[in-house]
C-alpha cells in the first residue's frame, strides 16, 4: 500500500514567492560578496592610505576593452608601471567618444590573477560612476591605487610578482 502525501498549498504559494525573492537578492549579495572577499578579481575601495611601504616592486599592467557596441578609442597612457607595495600609484586612461552621439559608459574592472583583488586598493576611479562621453570628446580618467602589504603575508599570494588591471567600457541607459 502507498501513502498519499498531500502538501498544503499555503506553503508551496510561501516558497515560490521565497524563491523568486532570493533570485532578485542574488545580484546584490554577490556583488557585495565579491567586493568584501575580492573574489573574481574585484578590487577594493578605501579612503584610507597604506602606512606601510615595503620595498617590493610588483609589476601592474594595465588593460582597457571596449564593448563592441561602442564607437570609442580606450586604452591607458602606460602599458605597465613596477610599483613599490603600499605606495600610491596613478594610472591615467584616455578615452575617445568616436562616435556621432553622446554616450553614457560606465567600466566594470577586475585583476589577474583573481586571488590579488582583495589586495589591490582604489583610492579614486572612474569605474565607481557613469559617465557622459560627448560625440568626439576626449578624456582622461585617472586611477589611483596600492597594493595592501598583507598580499606579502598571504601563502596564496606572497610570490606575486605581477599584477593586470583590467577594465571594461559599456554603454549605459540614461
Amino acid at each position: 500500500m502507498s501513502k498519499t502525501f498531500k502538501i498544503n498549498p499555503k506553503y508551496l504559494v510561501i516558497l515560490v514567492a521565497g524563491m523568486i525573492g532570493l533570485s532578485f537578492a542574488s545580484v546584490p549579495l554577490y556583488d557585495l560578496f565579491c567586493r568584501v572577499t575580492g573574489f573574481g578579481g574585484t578590487t577594493q575601495k578605501t579612503n584610507k592610505l597604506s602606512n606601510i611601504i615595503l620595498n617590493k616592486k610588483i609589476k601592474v599592467r594595465f588593460d582597457a576593452n571596449v564593448s563592441s557596441n561602442l564607437s570609442f578609442n580606450f586604452k591607458p597612457l602606460k602599458n605597465f608601471s613596477e610599483v613599490k607595495v603600499g605606495e600610491v600609484n596613478t594610472i591615467i586612461f584616455k578615452v575617445e567618444n568616436q562616435g556621432a552621439k553622446s554616450e553614457n559608459v560606465i567600466s566594470t574592472f577586475n585583476t589577474s590573477p583573481t586571488i590579488v583583488g582583495k589586495y589591490f586598493q582604489k583610492l579614486q576611479c572612474f569605474c565607481f560612476e557613469k559617465q557622459l562621453i560627448k560625440s568626439k570628446e576626449i578624456k582622461e580618467f585617472t586611477v589611483a591605487y596600492y597594493i595592501d602589504p598583507k598580499i606579502v603575508d598571504d601563502p596564496a599570494t606572497k610570490g606575486t610578482n605581477e599584477i593586470t588591471l583590467s577594465y571594461s567600457l559599456f554603454k549605459v541607459k540614461d
